[in-house]
């Protein structure tokens, strides 16, 4: 590009040429003084918008705060539904909490009253007034919440705990030896040492004796499994049920055996009929509690099962 400039002080024309390069150049220079100029003028027409009070400055600002407060309270409304489900699963937990708190009462024995963990319990206090009381923020609301959580979440599976224990307990205590076998108040014949009614000789008896007419209901002390079901010279058509925990009870002298070996029996069931089979004077039942083989007193299972009937 050739510039051409003529002037009443230059005694000839001067040409000048420019290249591409300086027109590049200039252009450059021309858009950063826009800019620049822009610039300046954006920051002091918002600089002193409330002042100079034109009305397209001012409703562009009251756009942007608009704008501003929405974004606000879409974040608000994020946040707060967020601690809504939180508080949701929150209350589900203590539902559950309320129902197993329950079976844990029918379990343990213990008042339902104490387990209504829906209900808050009563509490209160005067307000320091040297103190100023604060409110909280929304990471401290948040923290409180995941701390309350974990509290749930424990106290959960402490019960859990509890409930297994319990219910093993339970188990346990039905499978001891506290039924009376027969429907009888009172025994003929107690456990120990003892005068043998055939020889006439002091012998030990290893069971109770219960005076009853032959074909009477034999009922299992305990749930276990039958594990011997046979006639025996001494003892005639018996039975020996194992409880498990080393425990076994045998039923004696009785006339039919309505089980066989092998055979699972709950606590309470009909498990024979009594009779005068083997070494025997007369019909009765001969009852005998074992742990490990070894003989115990009938008596001091059966008064456990008395002694809880009572308290009911």
């Amino acid at each position: 590009m050739h510039i051409i400039l003529v002037s009443d002080r230059l005694a000839t024309a001067k040409s000048i040429t420019l290249g591409t390069r300086h027109l590049l150049l200039g252009m450059a220079l021309l858009t950063a003084a826009v800019v620049a100029l822009s610039s300046s003028m954006f920051y002091l027409v918002f600089r002193h918008a409330i002042e100079i009070k034109l009305p397209m400055v001012q409703t562009l600002l009251l756009s942007a705060q608009e704008q501003q407060s929405r974004s606000a309270k879409e974040f608000m409304r994020e946040n707060l539904n967020a601690m809504a489900v939180r508080v949701g699963q929150m209350q589900a937990q203590l539902v559950r909490l309320d129902a197993l708190g329950e079976r844990l009462s029918a379990l343990a024995g213990v008042k339902p009253q104490e387990f209504r963990m829906s209900e808050l319990p009563g509490r209160g206090g005067a307000l320091p007034e040297s103190i100023p009381v604060q409110n909280l923020s929304m990471n401290d609301l948040t923290g409180q919440l995941d701390a309350l959580s974990k509290h749930v979440e424990n106290r959960y599976d402490y019960m859990g705990i509890l409930e297994n224990q319990l219910f093993d307990a339970r188990v346990k205590k039905k499978l001891m030896p506290t039924v009376k076998p027969v429907d009888v108040s009172w025994n003929a014949s107690s456990f120990g040492w003892r005068i043998d009614p055939i020889t006439g000789q002091n012998a030990m008896h290893e069971g109770i004796d219960f005076l009853v007419d032959t074909g009477t209901p034999v009922h299992a002390a305990a749930g276990g499994l039958v594990v011997v079901a046979r006639f025996h010279p001494q003892y005639g058509k018996v039975i020996d049920i194992d409880h498990g925990n080393g425990f076994t009870t045998r039923y004696a002298h009785n006339s039919k055996l309505l089980v066989k070996v092998g055979d699972l029996v709950q606590r309470g069931a009909v498990i024979a009929e009594s009779g005068s089979t083997g070494r025997s004077t007369g019909p009765h039942m001969h009852f005998e509690v074992r742990y490990k083989g070894v003989a115990q007193n009938p008596n001091r299972f059966l008064k456990v099962s008395a002694a809880s009937v009572k308290t009911r």
